[in-house]
């Protein structure tokens, strides 16, 4: 038994002396570019959620503690539907602290509810993911672009 601990220890260290030497994250929900821009991407963060026809991925650009951009990634979505909502949600978040639009109750575009609604979950989730605490209490060890 005591062998057993010691070997499940020694594992865990090894691991994580990996992933901080490693210079980049477990996952790759979130990178880093080159001037320090965090790039969040919905695309395995929130599988689940879904618009009228399917996922409906986003990638959330953040720098220094504000959203900068919002991009579509490819989805099944109806293009004008999912336009309308796009223009009539993104720029609710674009230029806000993180903190600040992670408490914005934001309505849906008539007419694009279910793609809206799926925007607002992505958005909600991707900014829970920048926001969660890190080492030192700050974001850092990310895959760099």
């Amino acid at each position: 038994m005591k062998i057993r601990n010691l070997l499940l220890t020694a594992a865990a260290v090894t691991t994580a002396a990996v992933v901080m030497t490693s210079g980049g994250s477990a996952d790759d929900v979130m990178t880093r570019s080159a001037d320090g821009t965090y790039v969040v991407n919905t695309t395995t963060l929130a599988p689940t959620v879904k618009g009228y026809a399917g996922a409906t991925p986003l990638k959330i650009h953040i720098k220094n503690d504000r959203i900068v951009k919002i991009e579509a990634l490819p989805n099944r979505e109806s293009h004008n539907v999912f336009l309308r909502a796009e223009k009539g949600l993104f720029g609710k978040w674009t230029g806000k602290q993180v903190g600040k639009a992670s408490k914005l109750k934001v309505d849906a575009v008539s007419g694009a509810t279910y793609s809206s609604n799926a925007i607002k979950e992505n958005v909600k989730r991707g900014l829970a993911y920048y926001r969660k605490p890190r080492f030192n209490n700050e974001v850092q060890n990310f895959r760099t672009e």
